[in-house]
């Protein structure tokens, strides 16, 4: 029986996480179960899975948390010191699916422990890869990509030479606003930002989708987590999101991973490595699908994907930057306090304004810089939208 940990178990990719760990519960042992603010349904999932601990990340919400476990026996916990306390729990396998940078220190705690670090949360790689790489290889531990363009690319790479690649192609749904004429964007709200055309996923990876910041953030983790040289990075718009990736060889052959939009294979991947096992997700028919479409990104639609380059060409502490910027421009985006293509302008004149401080490129990383770099971006990018 494997000790298996899920943070992030309220949201999209953790509740699928739960769906698969539930149609074969007596394979695993649940260590901890983590969440915000949906304490019914962390309460719910940690005593039917009869996990050791529930935590959530809000430290005001401890005693409804306690109360909905009463008579469970499962331990409740509070506050984001416990969610790093119940990712240093001893466990096999964790899912790290926090959302945003906050998933970093709990996803560092996991692989101190030596355990395979299922990495949903991509801002990990994208504000600390290398830290994220060094910590994994001194304690031997796994990292398995879940987003599914990275467990497309992981599979593709299984039994090859990593130097006998020369395209890295990662595809995007283009999100919900992919064939709107420019001149509407501007104009563009919260209700159809959220609203995605394939995937069913979280507000705020939605909203990442059709700005294309999600894109954005998975060419930088593609940089990270194959250390493959940029330029050899490629981003298709593909609107039946059924190719998740391919990975072209100096033969000149694509290897293609092609399968419906529904995590649980790329999740189910990651929590059966190294082995393949049943997964309950649809089976393609090819000659019912008909057609797959591609095209390139416009980036004058899209500018994320341009930052994105300029942030691996800077390197460094760029990429905490570039996130922590996007976190705050998105959170004004939901607060309806700047409208949907400032999100790329306010990100952009962080980047520039924060671009002549040596710590950016010329530190050290450690947590500790990383999370100084993560909060003077958000505190920019505050300064900017308060004086435009």
């Amino acid at each position: 029986m494997r000790k298996i940990s899920i943070l992030g178990a309220t949201g999209s990719i953790g509740q699928n996480t739960i769906d698969l760990v539930k149609r074969a519960p007596d394979d695993y042992e649940v260590v901890a179960l983590t969440g915000a603010q949906n304490i019914a349904q962390l309460a719910k999932d940690a005593i039917e899975l009869r996990a050791k601990v529930a935590v959530t990340a809000d430290l005001a919400r401890l005693e409804e948390l306690r109360t909905a476990l009463v008579g469970s026996g499962v331990e409740a916990a509070a506050g984001v010191s416990a969610v790093t306390e119940a990712a240093a729990r001893p466990a096999d396998w964790v899912m790290s699916a926090i959302v945003g940078a906050a998933g970093l220190a709990p996803g560092l705690e996991v692989l101190k422990q030596g355990a395979a670090l299922a990495l949903a949360n991509k801002e990990s790689m994208v504000c600390a890869g290398a830290l994220v790489k060094t910590t994994a290889k001194e304690h031997n531990a796994h990292i398995l990509p879940v987003d599914s363009e990275h467990s497309a690319v992981f599979q593709g790479l299984i039994g090859e030479d990593i130097t006998a690649v020369e395209r890295i192609i990662i595809t995007a749904s283009g999100g919900a606003f992919r064939d709107w004429p420019m001149d509407k964007l501007a104009g563009a709200t919260l209700a159809q930002a959220q609203t995605h055309p394939n995937w069913d996923m979280g507000q705020r990876i939605t909203i990442d989708s059709a700005s294309m910041f999600n894109k954005a953030l998975e060419v930088i983790e593609t940089r990270e987590f194959f250390e493959v040289s940029p330029e050899i990075i490629e981003v298709l718009v593909h609107p039946q999101s059924m190719v998740h990736a391919l990975v072209g060889f100096k033969d000149g052959a694509l290897m293609a991973h092609v399968g419906p939009p529904d995590m649980r294979h790329a999740i189910g991947f990651a929590l059966h490595w190294p082995e393949r096992r049943h997964l309950p997700v649809e089976r393609l028919d090819l000659a019912a699908l008909s057609q797959l479409t591609f095209r390139a990104p416009d980036e004058k639609r899209w500018p994320a994907l341009r930052l994105a380059r300029e942030v691996m060409a800077t390197g460094g502490h760029a990429g905490a930057v570039f996130n922590a910027a996007k976190e705050r421009a998105l959170d004004h985006f939901i607060s309806e306090r700047i409208g949907f293509l400032q999100m790329a302008e306010v990100v952009e004149e962080v980047l520039h304004r924060l671009s002549a401080q040596s710590g950016l490129t010329n530190a050290e990383m450690t947590l500790d810089s990383v999370l100084e770099m993560d909060h003077l971006a958000r505190n920019t990018a505050d300064e900017i939208i308060a004086n435009p």
